[in-house]
Order: C-alpha cells, then sequence, then structure tokens
C-alpha cells in the first residue's frame, strides 16, 4: 500500500468527466499523450479516428460536464480505489510544489470516464493520460493502467501510476515557469525540444518521489509511506515501457531515433533517478549536451 490508512484527504481535488464519444476541434494535442500518437508516428498508420481529433474546424466537445470525484475521504479510499489514488496523489504533489516553486498554482485533475472533449484533443485510455497548457488541467482515464500493462509489458502498481501522474504535473510546472515558450517543439528527434522537455517532467517526478512523504494532513500524518524497492522498480518499469524505442519495437517496427518525442526507455529511467538523488535543481535537460541526454 501505498498511502497511510489514516491519512485525511481533507478536500476533493479531482472532478469526473465522460460516458460520452467526444470530439475536440482544432486537432491540438496535449503534452504526454502517448499510446496512439506514437504508434501513428512510428508506423505511419491513421489512427485519429480513434482519438476523435480532426484536423480543423470548430468540431464538438461534448458536454463538458463534471462531477466530483466522491467517497475519497482518506489513504485506505486511495490503496482501493485508482480515481481515489490518483486524487490523494494530486493533493501530495500541490503541496510539494507549493513549498518548491514560489508562485505555484494548481492544476484542474480530470478522471475520464470513457472519452471527454478538451482544447488538446479528446481524452481517453486510448491517448493516455495528458497535460492541456491552455485549460491547465490534467486528464487521466485509468483505464490506461490496464492497458500499460497488457500492451506495454509494464506493471501499473501503486507508485507506477503516481510517477505517471507526477510526470503530468511536471508538465503543469514547465508551462507555469515558461519552458514551452522558451524551449518550443522544434520536429523529433533524441535531441529534440521535445525530449527535453519529456525527460525533465520525469525528472521532477523523480524528484517529487523522494520528498512525497514529507507531505502531511492536517492531523500531521504523512499522506504516503515510504516506496518500498519493488514500487520504485515497478515506477521505473513503467517509465521505460513508454520509452520512444520500447514502443517501436512493440509495434513491430524498426528503432528510429529521429522520430522520438519521449526519449528511450534508458533515458526516461535515468532521468527519474536523476530527480530521486538530485532534485528538483538537476532537472535542466536543456542544458545537457545532447550526447549526454
Amino acid at each position: 500500500m501505498t498511502f497511510n490508512e489514516n491519512a485525511d484527504f481533507g478536500k476533493n481535488k479531482a472532478s469526473r468527466r465522460g460516458r460520452n464519444t467526444a470530439i475536440a476541434g482544432g486537432g491540438v494535442v496535449g503534452i504526454g499523450a502517448i499510446a496512439v500518437l506514437l504508434i501513428q508516428a512510428f508506423t505511419g498508420q491513421d489512427l485519429s479516428g480513434l482519438l476523435g481529433i480532426v484536423g480543423g474546424g470548430e468540431g464538438s466537445q461534448g458536454s463538458g460536464e463534471s462531477t466530483i470525484v466522491e467517497n475519497c475521504d482518506s489513504g485506505a479510499d486511495a490503496n482501493a480505489n485508482d480515481a481515489c489514488r490518483l486524487e490523494g496523489g494530486a493533493i501530495v504533489l500541490d503541496e510539494f510544489w507549493a513549498r518548491t516553486l514560489e508562485g505555484y498554482r494548481e492544476p484542474e485533475l480530470v478522471i475520464v470516464d470513457g472519452s471527454t472533449g478538451t482544447q488538446c484533443g479528446t481524452a481517453s485510455n486510448a491517448t493516455g493520460p495528458f497535460y492541456c497548457p491552455p485549460e491547465e488541467t490534467v486528464y487521466i482515464d485509468p483505464t490506461f493502467f490496464g492497458l500499460l500493462r497488457s500492451q506495454y509489458d509494464a506493471s501499473a502498481g501503486d507508485l507506477a501510476q503516481l510517477y505517471v501522474l507526477a510526470h503530468e504535473y511536471g508538465h503543469h510546472v514547465q508551462n507555469l515557469i515558461g519552458v514551452f515558450q522558451e524551449h518550443p517543439q522544434n520536429g523529433t528527434g533524441p535531441d529534440s525540444n521535445g525530449v527535453r522537455t519529456e525527460l525533465q517532467a520525469d525528472c521532477f517526478a523523480g524528484a517529487w518521489v523522494t520528498a512525497m512523504t514529507e507531505e502531511k494532513d492536517a492531523d500531521g500524518d504523512p499522506y504516503l509511506k515510504e516506496p518500498t524497492p519493488q514500487q520504485i522498480a515497478d515506477a521505473l518499469n513503467a517509465a521505460a515501457a513508454v520509452g520512444d524505442d520500447h514502443i517501436q519495437e512493440q509495434s513491430g517496427g524498426q528503432v528510429n531515433p529521429e522520430s522520438w518525442t519521449h526519449g528511450s526507455s534508458e533515458q526516461r529511467q535515468r532521468w527519474f533517478d536523476t530527480g530521486r538523488s538530485g532534485g528538483v535543481n538537476a532537472c535542466d535537460t536543456f542544458a545537457v549536451a545532447g550526447d549526454k541526454l
């Protein structure tokens, strides 16, 4: 179990949206979407129908109606339910970043049921978790973790799920500190800004994992327990599973670094570990020479 059972969340952080088939206008894609988009890029197959993304026009974003995620009041709830685990993780992440980054503001967390429209495209388990910068919102369908297990040979245990969430929160921090503006997308490849952006988010996630037991509820009880070696291994396995080279191999294609957008499995694991050992200040992936990335 990752959370202390008696930890009191004290507030509802996440909302729930979905149970519709939504098509978002504009063809914009959120930061961090992985599964379908990478398979499409690496194999040349047009899978846009699965995403509900159109190449232009207004489209439809569905009802956009949200409800509060209920019955997520304690660490025990988080240990028993994926949605509550994400909500609890969001509370701890917000507290970590609030004391780490001056002027931090909390993103919204949306738990997706089925699919829902966003300003960055359709959110579903097919697109994978992503962060939508114009909305400052993280979207996650918890059933994605089942796909991670079945399609990419990855463990999706407690800490692996929180690693994914922490990675998306890393993108929110990048948005707040101006990374997207200072280092705009410049194509694909092992030295691209896109790869550096993703590896920095992995590093931020690692920094949070090391410090996550420091956040406490109103009664002074830590929200989270110290991660076990197996949980760390599961998180590293999840990082490797979404490496560009691994996804290319799993998709039946050749490994082509020039098409990379997220970094190799080895890079993703290494930068996650860099954050764990060095903290947030060790995460400047943009200052590293390409052959050292």
